[in-house]
Formats: structure tokens, C-alpha cells, sequence
């Protein structure tokens, strides 16, 4: 190529480089220009698409838990009482009360109860006591002793309306019964006392120290009730609702075991 042709070759290339550059710098200045003088509005959500959140305040206050969600570490422990006893082995149901230190029976914890009413432990059975008597009201601290009976299947027949025992004082009021000896506590054959007690719930046999042990019938209006031995095994029971008096007659009285759970210390 001539010397001539080359230099107007690198005349017109510097040229249009410089142009390219200009046409460029005008473009971005305009496209500047315009979005300076006409911003794009944001769309505002319509009431489909804004969610259904409520506003969070500035400031949010915190609030004290109250007493019933965050309790007083100064409040008082519980009282329960674990009690646990080997039940003896005799098919039957359970009462099971607790004695005070003069050996005054103060809480009925289990009439007439079915193993299956007791949580099974390792090798015992389990209950709870809250610490109460049967009034429901708080005892005081102190050594206090479970003490309880496993009643056998009595046999209890209604013989009907009939007149009291031909006796010529008042009728007895309990009968001693000898007991079966337990042998998981190597116990001597032990006599305990037997009466009947009432309340509006019916009729049951109780021992003297009024624990419950076997109901006997649902009368709720009874005004009197009294005992009486009919053999080694059996006894008879009357009980008065006012117009008319009615016979009882429970047999195997003989099967019960007595056991203890031993002596605790209420807190």
C-alpha cells in the first residue's frame, strides 16, 4: 500500500474511534438525564397480594410473666410420699392407710383397690401420698407409718329383712377376726377387729381403727348398724335404715393379710 493511502488508513481509523466514543458518552448521558427527571414508581401491592401480617410496633415492651407461669423460687416443695410395698400373695383387693405417730389412722389412701390401680415398680408396687388427711387439709411435719390389709374374695349374701340379734344389751359392735399370716413378712397369724361403718355411701366392714375393707351395700339412709360372730369363718351383719332392718351374712372373713410399708418422714 502507498505511503499516502496508509496514513489516510490511520487518519480515518482514529476518526471513528473517536466518534464510536462521543456517540457512546451521549447516550449514557442522556439515559442518565431520563431517569433523573422520571424515576419509576413502585407499584403498590393490591390487597391479594399483600400478605396479612400485622405491623410490628417500634417498640415492643416486655412483659413479667405472671405467678402462675413463672413460680416464686421461695415456694414451698411438694410434700408427696413415695410408698412402696411388696403386696402379699393372696388374690383380693387392697386398703391402705396412713397412721400418725399415736398410731391414729389420719388418711384412708386406698379402699377396696385393685392391683391395677397401683403403679408397678421394680419389684413393688407404688403409691403416693400428698401429705393431706381426709379432710384435705395439710399434716404436720413428722414420722408417719403405712399400714394395710389385702381382703380375699369374701362371700356375701342378702338374706333379707329380718330383726335384730336376740341379745339383752345393746347389739355387739365388733367381732375379732384371725387374720392369715403373710408370708413375705413373716408375721404371726394376727387378730384384728371388725366392725360396720355407714356413711351416704352404703354399708362396708371396717377394721376398729377405722379403715374400710369391703362394701357391703349401698343403703344411704341408715341410722345404725351392728355385728356379730356367726362362726370362725363368718359374720352376720344387720344394719337399720329407720322402717326396716336388713340381714347380711359375709363368709372367709378369714382371708386377710395385713401389711406394712414401714415408717416415713413427712417434710
Amino acid at each position: 500500500m502507498p505511503i499516502a493511502d496508509t496514513e489516510l488508513f490511520r487518519v480515518l481509523a482514529t476518526y471513528c474511534r473517536s466518534c464510536r466514543l462521543s456517540i457512546l458518552g451521549s447516550l449514557l448521558f442522556a439515559v442518565a438525564a431520563v431517569a433523573q427527571e422520571s424515576p419509576a414508581p413502585t407499584p403498590s401491592p393490591t390487597s391479594e397480594e399483600s400478605p396479612s401480617v400485622s405491623p410490628i410496633p417500634e417498640e415492643s415492651p416486655s412483659v413479667s410473666p405472671t405467678p402462675e407461669q413463672s413460680p416464686s423460687p421461695s415456694a414451698a416443695p411438694s410434700r408427696r410420699v413415695r410408698i412402696s410395698f411388696l403386696p402379699p400373695p393372696l388374690e383380693g383387693t387392697i386398703s391402705l392407710g396412713i397412721y400418725d405417730g399415736n398410731r391414729t389412722l389420719v388418711r384412708v389412701l386406698h379402699q377396696q383397690a385393685e392391683l391395677n390401680e397401683f403403679t408397678i415398680g421394680a419389684d413393688a408396687l407404688v403409691t403416693e401420698w400428698d401429705g393431706k388427711n381426709d379432710d384435705d387439709e395439710d399434716l404436720p411435719a413428722g414420722k408417719y407409718r403405712a399400714h394395710g390389709y389385702l381382703v380375699g374374695q369374701f362371700k356375701f349374701e342378702d338374706i333379707g329383712e329380718a330383726t335384730p340379734p336376740p341379745v339383752e344389751s345393746e347389739p355387739p359392735t365388733s367381732v375379732k377376726v384371725r387374720l392369715m399370716p403373710n408370708p413375705l413378712a413373716n408375721n404371726k397369724r394376727s387378730i384384728i377387729d371388725l366392725v360396720v361403718g355407714f356413711d351416704s355411701d352404703g354399708s362396708y366392714l371396717k377394721t376398729i381403727d377405722d379403715l374400710p375393707l369391703f362394701m357391703l351395700s349401698e343403703a344411704p339412709n341408715l341410722v345404725r348398724a351392728f355385728i356379730a360372730k356367726k362362726g370362725e369363718k363368718s359374720v352376720d351383719v344387720w344394719q337399720d335404715d329407720g322402717t326396716s332392718i336388713r340381714q347380711f351374712r359375709i363368709s372367709n372373713v378369714d382371708k386377710i393379710m395385713a401389711f406394712d410399708c414401714g415408717e416415713f418422714e413427712l417434710k
